[in-house]
């Protein structure tokens, strides 16, 4: 998913690095929280390093403000940062809950200048590998489509706005 933001590349690589504000504008993604990987207890420092754990709340039915999802809408994962390139404004997460050939997911999200109208290009994608990737696409994948728009759309509205 790419979506064009009318601010600058800094403040939009700002607001997706500051994971502790996501509730107050991000209606998809409502937590994440850096966390230690045996304990799962939040982290003092929560400053993006590779390597790091991220515990992710999701609101799998996300509506148009950031809102708590209901019993039925929460959706979770437990992943570590697999990429973190500040001077080119890319990060990604990969799941860390199965192994690999099981069920793995990279979450890649970066953003660079669109030539044409110098506004902010955010670029969205979730790459699902492994035997039951399938399953799990078929499952929740329009679900997470959904979800990826919503993060997109909610990440304009807040950048715009700022």
């Amino acid at each position: 998913m790419t979506i064009l933001i009318d601010a600058p590349i800094e403040k939009v690589w700002d607001i997706l690095m500051d994971f502790p504000e996501y509730k107050n504008w991000n209606t998809f993604a409502r937590s994440m929280v850096l966390v230690d990987y045996n304990t799962r207890q939040p982290l003092a420092d929560q400053t993006l390093e590779l390597g790091k754990y991220i515990d992710i709340r999701a609101h799998m039915n996300p509506g148009d403000v950031p809102e708590e999802p209901g019993y039925l809408d929460k959706g979770n994962a437990f992943v570590f940062i697999s990429t973190l390139e500040p001077d080119i404004h890319r990060v990604a997460w990969t799941t860390s809950m199965f192994p690999s050939w099981i069920l793995q997911s990279v979450r890649t999200q970066a953003l660079s200048v669109d030539e044409a109208s110098g506004k902010t290009k955010y670029e969205n994608r979730e790459v699902f590998s492994g035997f039951l990737s399938y399953i799990v696409k078929f499952f929740v994948g329009g679900k997470l489509n959904k979800g990826f728009a919503a993060a997109a759309s909610s990440l304009k509205k807040h950048a715009e706005k700022k």
